[in-house]
């Protein structure tokens, strides 16, 4: 699963933000193939006047995914529009108030736990 850091308005409600949370994670599952147990998530609440997307109002939503290189361009693409539908159904944010970047990286940049590359850890 990707690092993924989403910003919301805020205060939403505890409903609100496990729905941003899940939609996200059901559209990286769906289209990329991560597995379901892998879920990484960094959900910030900020005053509108510091999630500024261009000039639009209302509910609205930006998220950062950091991942391992690798993912076609399709499945990136699909992952936008999957994202948007399932924020758009629940918790209602409407898909133009929706950004979205993709960071890639290598192996050795993911430590989980115990200080060790756990994809690049040495098998002797």
């Amino acid at each position: 699963m990707p690092l993924v850091n989403i910003s919301i308005l805020s205060g939403k409600s505890p409903e609100y933000i496990q729905a941003v949370g899940d939609s996200v994670n059901a559209a990286v599952i769906e289209t990329m193939g991560f597995p379901m147990d892998d879920r990484y998530q960094i959900i910030h609440q900020l005053d509108s006047e510091r999630l500024q997307l261009q000039d639009r109002e209302g509910d609205r939503v930006m998220m950062h995914l950091v991942m391992r290189a690798g993912r076609s361009d399709e499945s990136k693409q699909a992952f936008y529009k999957k994202v948007v539908e399932n924020l758009a159904a629940n918790p209602g944010i409407p898909p133009e108030n929706v950004m979205i970047t993709i960071s890639e990286n290598h192996d050795i940049d993911w430590s989980f736990r115990d200080g060790i590359a756990q994809f690049v850890v040495d098998s002797d």
